[in-house]
């Protein structure tokens, strides 16, 4: 009986994290698969909006691969773009936040992963939100550039 209680505390704990509608803003299922080069995306401007990469409803939405290869994405983006005067950027997983409701994880819900992003002569770390179950056309955020080819 302990158990059977137990499991629906979870359940209903679980469940109820998660809204029945996304918040997120920037979501493009049309958008074109993102065109990969040596590792990496080809990523030709930077975003428009300032928000993008830096809001928990505008992250950077990496086009979904697949639940057991999470980082795959990451990393091909980290390597598209570099800091605004060409600089290399060391970057780290901090978090995770902000679940939403997706039909792209088995579970139905994804979650937005925080990075702390650095460069030389940066003085302090930028948090970017990457969402890697979600599609959108790539940019490089404000404040980051594309790296050349």
């Amino acid at each position: 009986m302990r158990l059977l209680f137990g499991l629906l505390f979870c359940f209903i704990l679980f469940t109820s994290c998660i809204s029945t509608k996304s918040t997120l803003k920037n979501v493009d299922a049309n958008a074109p698969i993102p065109v990969l080069v040596n590792n990496r995306f080809l990523i030709n401007e930077v975003s428009p909006d300032k928000k993008y990469g830096y809001d928990p409803d505008y992250p950077v939405n990496l086009f979904y691969s697949s639940a057991t290869n999470d980082t795959l994405n990451v990393v091909r983006f980290f390597n598209s773009i570099t800091g605004p005067k060409g600089e290399t950027l060391q970057y780290r997983r901090v978090s995770t936040c902000c679940p939403f409701p997706t039909q792209r994880h088995p579970m139905g819900a994804g979650l937005i992963d925080l990075y702390e992003v650095q460069y030389e002569g940066l003085k302090q770390p930028i948090t970017l939100y990457l969402n890697i179950y979600e599609t959108s056309t790539l940019y490089a955020p404000q404040g980051f550039l594309p790296k050349p080819m």
